[in-house]
């Protein structure tokens, strides 16, 4: 197997000061405006037909700090501004690449408040992290030692709707490696009454994260509702106790998602996964709570990138593709199949096994679509998403 060199991101939380709570909501504040500035002037130049590039917008940043009424962007640490500016330029590269919708303007109450600082802007000494224009290391709670060795290139700084102060350290990760080869394979069927069902026979259930606390939920909603609109210490702390039962909600939804994802790569060297189409899904109105909850894409995306870690592949059958009424045995397709039947077995006495048609279209490198093309679809060898090479 060849060496890999994984970037991993080791996030805690910390408890700040007071003064380094003040100096990083000041820092927040003045990274959402320049990110909203450097997205207006780009903005407007594309109106007149004109392409403004990072150099350009940097060189607008230092500017802009010699003004008075900007004058307070000089109080903060430069690195997080210019890292605003360099996400901005990435964000307008997967516009123009046409993997993204255009870049949106940050809100003060609904973005993500976040700064990233890279070494120049930090130290990292005997386990104490120190951020620029600070005095004092933070208190962050390890709950779980760095990898021996292991050097923080960026520090990200962040505080959710719920209070709650989170640092992040990105670091190389020497211990992941890739997992002894194995000779097993499962198939994977995602589903509502059954998060999992696994080709092996096992079902996992669905905790329906959402739906044990919708009551509490609704309720934190309902005493927000009530307040009056505005900035008000009343209404933000209603706010606050809505965004804990959310918080409380993603935290266990997620925590089960990488206990499942880390047991399959770890058991298994081939996967199989259906290609579905979520973002269709959801507009469905009687579903799309549920199908949130089961949160099919995270998992997906979970599973994909702790496959590339360990040296383990993973493959999506074309969501054309009529897995769930073909038999794998005979080619039988069935004229119907509703949606509450989970398992059928054919004329020939076989059941169905979305396996089969995964490794079949792995093995083969061939379609497993039918006749019908519809835009932008993808062979089978082009679905053949992580492929590690001895």
């Amino acid at each position: 197997m060849k060496t890999i060199h994984v970037k991993r991101a080791f996030k805690y939380r910390f408890r700040p000061t007071d003064a380094q709570a003040a100096e990083l909501s000041r820092t927040f504040g003045c990274v959402r405006k320049v990110y909203n500035l450097a997205l207006a002037a780009r903005t407007e130049a594309w109106t007149r037909q004109e392409r403004v590039n990072y150099n350009q917008t940097s060189a607008m940043l230092t500017a802009w700090k010699k003004t008075e009424e900007l004058a307070y962007l000089n109080e903060v640490s430069s690195v997080p501004l210019q890292q605003a500016l360099r996400h901005l330029q990435t964000a307008f590269a997967n516009f123009f690449g046409k993997r993204a919708k255009y870049p949106r303007f940050k809100s003060r109450k609904k973005s993500r408040k976040s700064a990233e600082y890279t070494t120049s802007a930090f130290r990292f000494r005997d386990g104490k992290l120190t951020l620029a224009k600070m005095a004092e290391p933070l208190g962050i709670v390890w709950s779980r030692p760095l990898p021996e060795g292991a050097t923080p290139s960026t520090v990200t700084v962040s505080q959710d709707a719920a209070g709650r102060w989170y640092v992040s350290l990105l670091c190389e990760d020497p211990t992941v490696q890739p997992l002894p080869a194995t000779g097993t394979a499962v198939g994977i069927d995602v589903g509502l009454d059954h998060l999992l069902t696994l080709s092996t026979g096992e079902k996992v259930s669905n905790p329906r994260h959402e739906r044990r606390d919708r009551a509490r939920l609704a309720r934190a909603q309902r005493q927000l509702a009530r307040k009056a609109k505005g900035d008000g210490a009343n209404r933000a702390k209603a706010r606050r106790k809505v965004a804990q039962v959310c918080a409380r909600i993603t935290d266990r939804r997620r925590d089960l998602l990488h206990k499942l994802t880390t047991q399959l790569v770890r058991e298994n060297q081939t996967i199989v996964i259906e290609d579905l189409a979520v973002r269709n899904m959801v507009k469905n109105g009687s579903l799309a709570r549920a199908i949130s909850d089961a949160a099919w894409s995270e998992f997906r995306s979970m599973l994909e990138y702790k496959a590339q870690w360990y040296g383990r592949d993973v493959f999506a059958i074309d969501r054309w593709f009529p897995s769930s009424k073909l038999c794998s045995a005979c080619g039988t397709l069935q004229d119907k199949m509703p949606l509450n039947v989970r398992t059928w077995t054919c004329a020939c006495g076989a059941t169905h096994d979305i396996l089969a048609v995964g490794l079949t279209a792995s093995v083969c490198g061939a379609g497993v679509r039918p006749q019908r093309s519809t835009p932008g679809g993808q062979s089978a060898m082009k679905q053949k998403l992580l492929r590690r090479e001895p």
